[in-house]
């Protein structure tokens, strides 16, 4: 699901909204006690209320004409408030969610929509292809582009189909999946479709290329040069609900890079973790470039194989 730094960082948001929002209805009723004594008397009256309330209950006595008393004052309040020009809930606090107080969470204890939207956006953001996901999706990608080949129209509907049952299906069944095609055929924009709908969904993408992949694993292995504070990169490819590596097979091939895409792989694999990969080169291609256990984990009995056809949209745009 979610991971924790981007948790981490929303409900310090949304701590800072709730925070902000106290402070400004304080200044508020500040305000209104400078420019009313008798606001800042019926204001004075109330603070103890709650004080009272409990000791009276704590002693067994009659609550009820406190809560009287309460709700008087307050009408009366409203009514000065109101006679300074103010609406009556001027003092209040007002905060940007009113369904959960800005805490995230409803009276219930269930997350709230706010805290899920938060989410969404802070995991497109971290996700590496935030503004893809914006005007990339499964209703534009437009099957038309191949309706003067009926082979290749037929292949790229299915692969759409195939896309779609991937998303409806998942935690529940996470398959690999390996795009193969040329340039522009359209393996980032339904890679990037599947993302988008994941995301939704409330669990962790993560989108990058090979190469920026390999080189956030050396950094990692070489930390020791960037200081005590060094944060690891490589660690949300290990753990996100689903990674995407793109460009597949663009990468500088060495000892290192053979060893961590192995790594990467298995142990994806092994946590039953998701993996989408897009590559440029043929099944042929790939089996000529990689040994047989890295060969065997793209292209393995839990990964699908789906060819783009068809002209470079880029070249065509």
């Amino acid at each position: 699901m979610y991971n924790y730094e981007n948790y981490t960082k929303v409900k310090e948001e949304l701590e800072r909204r709730r925070l902000d929002s106290i402070e400004a209805a304080d200044a508020r009723a500040e305000l209104l006690r400078s420019q009313s004594e008798e606001i800042a008397e019926i204001d004075k009256e109330l603070s103890g209320t709650g004080l009272l309330l409990f000791k009276t209950a704590c002693s067994g006595g009659d609550i009820a004409p406190i809560k009287k008393r309460n709700q008087e004052l307050v009408k009366k309040k409203r009514a000065a408030i109101v006679a300074l020009g103010y609406p009556e809930d001027f003092a209040e606090v007002k905060y940007h969610c009113p369904d959960c107080s800005d805490t995230g969470y409803n009276e219930k204890g269930a997350v709230c929509h706010c805290l899920r939207e938060e989410l969404i956006r802070a995991t497109i953001v971290s996700s590496g292809i935030g503004k893809l996901i914006e005007r990339q999706s499964f209703e534009n990608f437009d099957l038309n582009w191949y309706k003067d080949n009926p082979d290749a129209y037929a292949r790229m509907a299915a692969n759409l189909s195939v896309a779609k049952s991937y998303v409806k299906n998942f935690p529940k069944k996470k398959d690999n999946l390996l795009l193969i095609g040329k340039t522009g055929t359209g393996k980032t924009h339904v890679s990037t479709a599947i993302a988008r709908e994941i995301i939704s969904m409330g669990y962790d993408v993560v989108y990058d290329s090979t190469h920026n992949i390999i080189t956030d694993f050396e950094a990692d292995k070489f930390r020791s040069g960037y200081g005590a504070g060094y944060q690891p990169k490589s660690e949300k490819y290990l753990e996100c609900d689903l990674l995407i590596i793109d460009d597949l097979g663009t990468e500088f091939s060495s000892q290192f890079t053979v060893s961590c895409l192995y790594n990467l792989l298995n142990t994806r694999l092994n946590r039953g973790l998701a993996t989408i990969i897009s590559t440029n080169l043929s099944a042929d291609e790939l089996a000529r470039k990689y040994e047989d256990r890295i060969y065997s984990r793209i292209v393995g009995t839990d990964s699908r194989v789906l060819v783009f056809v068809g002209r470079d949209h880029r070249l065509n745009a």
